[in-house]
């Protein structure tokens, strides 16, 4: 009897043993879930807070800083309503000189991404660099020929992009 009872006390050992590890684990892996949380909080709060602040008027010696134009802000432009390329951002101006550059062969996302500097390989910044193209076929900057391949409006060229007009103008 005396055997059976010393075994059963070694096998509740093993088992306390055993649950004690996996109770560390499980207490490790809160640990890290919590810290996931925590971050995840702070990315929000941060990303919620920042239109608001944006939107807020600027304090600035005198007092309050000038009205911000009424409407929505566009990162880029109706070309209708531009003066030319200059007044789109560096990013879109490469992406324009880079239009002008392939011709009717037409630019590509993945070619697009490199034009800005950013990882080809990695389909995250392929698909930004396809937003931004499209973006741009929205305003009417380029046009989409056929899927994935993005061209300058045919016949005209846009005005200081880099290529002449047909009449010989710049």
């Amino acid at each position: 009897m005396r055997a059976v009872l010393e075994e059963r006390q070694k096998a509740a050992a093993v088992l306390v043993e055993e649950l004690g590890a996996e109770l560390e684990r499980v207490q490790l892996a809160l640990a890290d879930a919590e810290d996931v949380l925590r971050r995840r909080v702070i990315g929000l709060e941060q990303y919620l807070e920042a239109p608001a602040e944006a939107d807020a008027p600027a304090v600035v010696a005198g007092g309050v800083s000038p009205a911000r134009p009424v409407g929505p802000r566009r990162a880029v432009p109706h070309r209708q309503n531009a003066a030319g390329v200059e007044g789109l951002s560096v990013d879109y101006q490469a992406l324009m000189a880079a239009a002008v550059e392939v011709g009717g062969d037409g630019l590509g996302a993945r070619r697009a991404a490199v034009v800005l500097g950013w990882d080809s390989a990695s389909a995250s910044r392929v698909e930004g660099a396809r937003a931004r193209l499209k973006r741009l076929v929205e305003r009417g900057w380029l046009v989409e020929v056929k899927p994935g391949r993005f061209t300058l409006p045919a016949p005209e060229r846009v005005p200081g992009a880099g290529a002449e007009r047909p009449d010989g103008g710049s």
